[in-house]
């Protein structure tokens, strides 16, 4: 009971300060020597709230959303107040394709291939970096594939 208390103080305190902790567990990736920590989207309530909601998202921070099957996955961004590029990727790591989203919109942004994941980060973010079509995500192996 004590231990819960000081956690219910500790995270008020952080919040309080402006501070708010990541809600998912992150997981490391590489992307082309770049370096992301990934909140992961592992779960059918995690993949619908996404990165809905947010104010910002830190600079190599992003979220994995692992999907239960390979197919075509679109997304979009009705609630996202961030701009964000979503990476959609096959199961082997290869990035299909990048697409950028604007913040409140519902315009569809999709897979042009059989995706078993996407990867959000900030608008820009690969492009910045180089990243492109055919490039590969390492670490998507030791993530946890949940539902």
């Amino acid at each position: 009971m004590r231990v819960s208390f000081a956690v219910l103080v500790l995270l008020s305190c952080l919040q309080a300060n402006g501070v708010a902790a990541d809600p998912l567990l992150t997981y490391p990736l590489k992307i082309n020597g770049h370096s992301i920590r990934a909140e992961v989207a592992n779960s059918e309530e995690d993949r619908r709230m996404g990165l809905m909601f947010r104010k910002s998202l830190a600079e190599n921070q992003g979220m994995l959303f692992i999907y239960e099957k390979e197919g075509r996955y679109a997304m979009w961004m009705k609630n996202t107040n961030v701009a964000l590029s979503v990476a959609f990727i096959d199961r082997n790591g290869a990035i299909l394709n990048i697409e950028d989203m604007e913040p409140q919109t519902e315009d569809s942004h999709g897979s042009k291939g059989v995706a078993k994941f996407s990867l959000e980060m900030n608008q820009g973010w690969f492009k910045k970096r180089g990243i492109k079509k055919g490039d590969h995500v390492a670490g998507l192996e030791r993530i946890p594939r949940g539902e």
